[in-house]
């Protein structure tokens, strides 16, 4: 996996640099700054351009979900993760509808939120077995942006949509495939319009708003193999 910069975001010192501490000896990430306030936190991000931002969504001040929005139409080209002391469906959705790039318990293992962090910044989607059940709630289904019979994808397109809830990076696709990751770009960029999201995690999430067929098992558990995708 490449190298990634690294800001977090997180209005508590304690936890903040604990998460520096345990990222910077991973040998995958540079901490290259930290912030305890939205504001903060933002115009860290437009100073540093980071390959990913980790992002507490409960903060005084600017919330979460405002940061993230702001940083998102900034179009820094950074990944962003969200972190959440509790999972809650309306915050859930609100965030990828903001394009989200990950989704986050504080309470994971801390071995286990490093190995989210490092398939959501090789472009990987991860959601876990709980936030799959929130997404697939039979009351959620009127919530999806767009109903499924409303969309025409073309063949690649909807095996490109099928792969992206599996958890595939554009590297794994392209493989999969046979073709180049450029394509892949051109597919994931087709969707994203005809589906009018904003991001991969919203893809995937698409999957089970829209009553799609869900593929077999958990489909945001990434296959082994693109875990140590770049």
């Amino acid at each position: 996996m490449a190298f990634s910069t690294l800001l977090l975001i997180d209005d508590h010192p304690l936890f903040r640099r604990g998460l520096a501490g345990m990222f910077s000896s991973s040998g995958d990430f540079e901490v290259v700054g930290e912030a305890s306030s939205g504001r903060e936190g933002i115009e860290l991000a437009r100073r540093l351009l980071p390959s990913v931002i980790l992002l507490d969504l409960h903060m005084p001040g600017l919330s979460g979900l405002q940061v993230l929005d702001e940083i998102k139409q900034l179009e820094l080209g950074c990944r962003v993760i969200a972190l959440t002391a509790a999972l809650d469906r309306t915050e859930l959705l609100e965030a990828l509808h903001l394009g989200v790039d990950g989704y986050a318990l504080k309470e994971m293992d801390p071995d286990a939120l490093l190995a989210y962090v490092r398939q959501c910044s090789t472009g990987s989607v991860v959601l876990n077995d709980q936030m799959v059940s929130l997404l697939s709630d039979p009351a959620l289904q009127s919530r999806a942006p767009m109903a499924a019979s409303e969309v025409e994808l073309t063949v690649r397109e909807a095996q490109t949509l099928a792969l992206i809830a599996r958890g595939m990076s554009n590297k794994l696709i392209a493989r999969e495939f046979g073709i180049s990751d450029g394509t892949v770009k051109i597919y994931v960029k087709s969707l994203l319009r005809k589906l009018k999201l904003r991001s991969r995690l919203e893809l995937a999430a698409w999957v089970y708003l829209s009553a799609q067929p869900a593929p077999t098992g958990n489909p945001y558990a990434a296959d082994a193999e693109s875990r140590h995708a770049g």
